[in-house]
């Protein structure tokens, strides 16, 4: 039983506790969070909220954390240590075990879960003791990715650094404007933002390009409210006045509109959604909400100018940075002189969720009548399903039960094919090639090699391709098997066709050949990673995946490696329309690609999974190790 969080650590928070639990934000006051471990001139820029545990990052490097997970060792608010003492102004990511700040001098940290180290940026002349005038130390102030695990970090002279899932680097702008916001939309597009109204677009291909808006005032945030459309903020100085005044504009489909509520606002520095609206923060503690309840929804664009914006009780008049979203729905406001605040009822339930059930797998181990290990799954054109593996292990499913067929021999079968017509063929070790005709097993072709095949395709009886070690590739035409010019010696794991001229395989070292119906060519994906799997919707649309978790897609013009957070190797990918991608690979990894989104799927086996197929009926099956055969029902 875990032990419950230690009442001390939390000890700060039940002071906020004490007021009405009112659930209006324009009612509800927002209070000085106490007890920071931080000097009273710091800046607070940003922060990131898990379960049970704050970052906050701010001035000096400063990284604060509240953790308040049951088993944690620190007790309250800790002060990390981090590995250069420069201000960090944003920060992101996916999990605790993989969060990213950036700063000055273009400083990227990344923390693992149990340290912090700097990636990049804040490069120092040794011989001059000071830091050098190149292109790595631009400053960067802000950060934000997708749930694919990219990011992007803006910053100085139209600075842009790219997070792919692996490294960081240098994207080119095509500005010179100081950036100072950025954010990332549902329909894989990236928008960045900054001084003289500048907007930049990145398209799903990785291209920026600017928005013209002639507005003559500086954007510091930007909240995407749907498909080409945005709420941006910032501010303008006015000489006559002595100080900024807060804008914001609504932009839609190329368009940008000015949006007026009536209410003198001062410079807008952040704003993320809130309750039923959009919270802002400003400079001189100015604190707003802009209320959405009463605009229509569904359509586009949205009609704002509808919307109420209502000014916030604020015991501060320090100016304030940014918002920090809490998993309850709750936030905190960050900003100068150390400001922490929040207007939640009770931050301890707002922080701290009660224990969540422990997530339902949609995949079912399936009784299976042997321990052989499991290489290849096969759905024939009425539906039926088999497995094969080691030992000459085919397996059929009848029904709900997985039936023993007779052996083709005693030596392993990597892989399975037919088509009306043409019966069963089964093939693996030792270049043999057996088919089944209904009532037994005959060798059909013996390549006289010990070399194994491991991959079979086909279009029709008369046109059937297999591939295997040192780089085999084998075509039957109906009449004989024949050994093609692969151009290779390396090992060829899987096969996708779209027709008889139309093929992939994949090997070590990110090889791909492509065949185009007359020879093998070399069709190069950019990765040296191993490359396990291959499976295509169409040709403009194609994923590889292999070694520690890599995974490629091709979209017609070229390979692009695709993040999924997963170190385990992934060995077969399938898919369709209805169901979405599978991959599957050691461990019981089973990733799950549907609205343009990988996630990672709880399963019943922690045994390596190696092949995946997606029935007709919508069923999805993988098999591995030990026998091994799981099953997820179609959505």
């Amino acid at each position: 039983m875990e032990t419950p969080a230690n009442p001390e650590r939390r000890q700060f928070f039940r002071r906020l506790a004490q007021h009405a639990d009112n659930p209006h934000p324009a009612v509800m006051p927002w209070q000085q969070v106490p007890d920071l471990p931080s000097a009273d001139g710091d800046v607070l820029w940003s922060g990131w909220a898990g379960r049970d545990e704050l970052f906050v990052v701010g001035d000096e490097g400063r990284v604060l954390h509240f953790d308040a997970r049951p088993d944690a060792d620190s007790n309250g608010w800790q002060q990390m240590p981090v590995p250069v003492p420069l201000p960090l102004h944003s920060i992101w990511g996916l999990s605790r075990r993989s969060l990213y700040a950036v700063g000055w001098m273009g400083v990227i940290l990344h923390f693992d879960g149990e340290q912090w180290q700097k990636l990049q940026g804040g490069v120092v002349d040794e011989e001059e003791g000071r830091f050098t005038a190149c292109d790595e130390n631009t400053p960067l102030f802000a950060v934000d990715g997708n749930a694919r695990g990219e990011a992007w970090a803006v910053g100085d002279e139209g600075c842009i650094q790219h997070f792919d899932g692996q490294s960081w680097q240098p994207e080119q702008s095509h500005c010179q404007m100081n950036l100072r916001a950025v954010a990332c939309a549902d329909d894989q597009r990236v928008y960045a933002a900054g001084a003289d109204g500048t907007l930049l677009e990145r398209s799903p291909a990785g291209d920026w390009s600017a928005h013209n808006s002639e507005l003559a005032f500086g954007f510091h945030a930007i909240w995407p409210l749907g498909e080409n459309e945005l709420l941006l903020a910032g501010g303008r100085y006015y000489i006559d006045q002595g100080g900024f005044r807060g804008e914001l504009v609504h932009f839609y489909q190329g368009r940008f509109q000015v949006l007026d509520y009536g209410l003198p606002l001062s410079r807008i520095r952040a704003l993320k959604p809130y309750k039923e609206g959009v919270l802002l923060t400003g400079d001189q503690g100015q604190l707003h909400y802009l209320d959405l309840s009463g605009v229509p929804k569904g359509g586009s664009p949205r009609q704002l100018q509808l919307a109420q914006l209502k000014r916030l009780a604020c015991d501060t008049h320090h100016d304030l940075m940014d918002v920090i979203a809490l998993p309850s729905g709750e936030a905190l406001v960050v900003g100068d002189f150390c400001t922490l605040m929040t207007a939640a009822p009770n931050f301890i339930k707002a922080l701290v969720r009660p224990d969540e059930q422990p997530e339902v797998s949609r995949w079912r181990l399936m009784p299976t009548p042997t321990q052989h290990q499991l290489w290849g799954l096969w759905q024939d054109d009425d539906g039926i399903c088999y497995a094969c593996g080691e030992g000459g292990t085919v397996l059929r499913l009848e029904g709900e039960r997985w039936q023993a067929m007779p052996a083709p021999s005693d030596l392993a079968v990597h892989c399975l094919w037919s088509c009306p017509g043409s019966g069963l063929f089964a093939a693996g070790q030792q270049g043999k090639i057996f088919r089944f005709d209904g009532e037994q097993w005959q060798l059909h072709y013996d390549l006289h090699l010990d070399i194994t095949i491991l991959a079979l395709w086909g279009r029709s009886p008369e046109s059937v391709y297999a591939v295997g070690d040192e780089g085999l590739v084998l075509h039957f035409d109906g009449l004989s098997w024949q050994r093609m010019a692969s151009g290779t010696r390396s090992a060829l794991y899987d096969l996708w066709g779209l027709d008889d001229k139309h093929l992939l395989a994949v090997g070590d070292f990110g090889l791909v050949l492509r065949y185009n119906g007359k020879n093998w060519k070399d069709f190069n994906a950019n990765s040296e990673h191993f490359m396990y799997g291959v499976w295509g919707a169409a040709l403009d649309d194609i994923f590889t995946v292999g070694l520690s978790g890599s995974l490629s897609h091709f979209n017609g013009q070229c390979w692009q490696a695709v993040p999924t957070r997963v170190q385990e190797d992934l060995l077969a990918i399938d898919g369709d329309a209805e169901q979405g991608i599978f991959a599957v690979g050691t461990r019981g990894c089973v990733l799950h690609l549907k609205h343009q989104q990988w996630q990672r799927e709880k399963t019943p086996t922690e045994v390596g999974l190696r092949a995946v197929t997606v029935t007709q009926n919508g069923t999805v099956l993988a098999v591995g190790d030990r026998g091994t055969v799981i099953c997820r029902r179609g959505e």
